[in-house]
């Protein structure tokens, strides 16, 4: 029953148990027959019930029939590598269709929660594909039919992560594509790149991260951090928003975290100090650094929700869990040290799952105060992240949502080969120039 498991067939009917010495089968094109081999028959109808059944649809993503060398029908789970006389279908008569209710916690891995899932008309993207929680995502994707992009700076790195998917499904659509965050041309060449493909665009996945880096600057002269957690991914969000509204029903998943809390970006008299965006080597701390890159996540997250929501593109920020072991700590001993010791105690990257293909989000939020707020429920042990009352604080103007020019839903923009930190609303247009 394993290799009927991510098929979304491990349910059986009870009622429907053949008597001993029954066994049921199929035919080439689906229909169900009974054979009795004490006896030495077949029937059409079933030997309780008397009804006829037949197989529902078509077989399960990554499974093959097949003639074996006796001219015997056999079922090929490449997914799995496994094969079988039974065909996955019989699991799931047509007269036996039931959709059941789910429930995840933080045990749920990414491949039950695709269960069943056919996803081959799905294009994705994924930044930071080649390791940790963007592989296993890439992974579980691919696994169900996506034509997944994972796009990384070391393309060595990415193209050995490609093979590592194929040589468990061999038809698995999965490729690199180079784009290194730390260069906003290299994002748009990225983005030019894809769009000349002419690709949908379904889910893009921000994921790529750095943590407890020394200070450096990238060629564009901002903080690294911030610009490979934070900068990079709105810039490409905005050279590829055309597509993700041209394949809607769409939707990008900012990868944000809980550590977004332990920072603000307000200066002693309560106004937003924006040097603390790309701060001077004098004033970096590596962990404050990701965190207010993390919060910035969660303000672009909600304002790109707000704006193109209407287009049919959502946009979510989620939180992936608590000291999951990856190798984002492997600039600092220290944190490798720490996260070695809690390994035992959290979850692994396979229990996870960024929204990629829910039929809805089980969020609630609520309204206070004029702020947005979660409601916290587990989802996948991921998140949905809204920004915090005190570290939003003095950032809505009248009241509404946060000004996108304010704080981090600010984008780069490359004038005359300088980059320019910008907006486009009209409180502040006359004062940095638009985007």
């Amino acid at each position: 029953m394993a290799a009927l498991k991510y098929a979304g067939m491990d349910d059986t009917d009870s009622e429907d148990e053949l008597p001993p010495g029954w066994e049921e089968r199929s035919t080439k094109d689906g229909w169900v027959y009974y054979a009795n081999h004490e006896e030495m028959k077949t029937q059409w109808e079933h030997p309780k019930t008397g009804k006829k059944k037949r197989c529902a649809g078509d077989l399960p993503y990554g499974w093959e029939q097949e003639i074996d060398e006796e001219g015997q029908i056999i079922y090929v789970d490449h997914i799995n590598k496994r094969s079988t006389y039974f065909d996955p279908r019989q699991a799931f008569t047509v007269e036996d269709v039931v959709i059941k209710p789910k429930r995840y916690d933080g045990n749920t891995a990414a491949l039950d929660i695709l269960q069943g899932r056919d996803l081959s008309d799905k294009v994705v993207l994924i930044t930071g594909g080649n390791s940790g929680i963007g592989f296993e995502t890439a992974r579980s994707l691919a696994l169900h039919g996506a034509h997944v992009i994972v796009a990384c700076r070391n393309l060595s790195r990415a193209n050995k992560a490609v093979s590592t998917i194929q040589q468990e499904w061999h038809k698995a659509r999965v490729e690199a594509m180079m784009c290194d965050l730390a260069s906003l041309r290299s994002v748009r060449e990225f983005a030019e790149s894809f769009k000349s493909r002419n690709l949908p665009l379904h889910i893009l996945v921000c994921n790529a991260a750095v943590c407890t880096q020394p200070w450096t600057l990238t060629e564009d002269g901002l903080e690294s951090t911030f610009q490979i957690c934070h900068l990079g991914h709105f810039l490409l969000v905005q050279c590829l928003q055309d597509v993700l509204r041209r394949s809607a029903p769409a939707r990008v998943v900012v990868v944000s975290s809980e550590s977004h809390r332990f920072t603000d970006l307000l200066d002693s008299g309560g106004k937003v100090d924006l040097d603390l965006l790309s701060p001077a080597k004098q004033r970096y701390w590596s962990m404050l650094a990701y965190n207010r890159a993390k919060l910035c996540n969660i303000l672009f997250s909600n304002e790109l929700h707000r704006r193109l929501s209407p287009y049919g593109v959502t946009s979510n920020a989620v939180h992936p869990g608590n000291m999951m072991y990856t190798s984002i700590h492997r600039s600092w001993w220290l944190m490798t040290f720490l996260f070695t010791l809690a390994r035992p105690f959290t979850k692994s990257m396979t229990d996870h799952f960024f929204f990629a293909d829910p039929p809805e989000l089980p969020i609630q939020l609520a309204h206070r105060h004029g702020h947005q707020l979660f409601v916290r429920e587990p989802i996948f042990q991921a998140q949905v992240l809204v920004v915090p009352p005190r570290a939003a604080a003095g950032l809505r103007p009248g009241g509404g949502m946060v000004c996108p020019c304010v704080v981090v839903v600010m984008v780069v923009v490359v004038v005359v080969g300088s980059p320019v930190l910008s907006c486009g609303c009209s409180d502040h247009r006359g004062h940095h120039g638009g985007c």
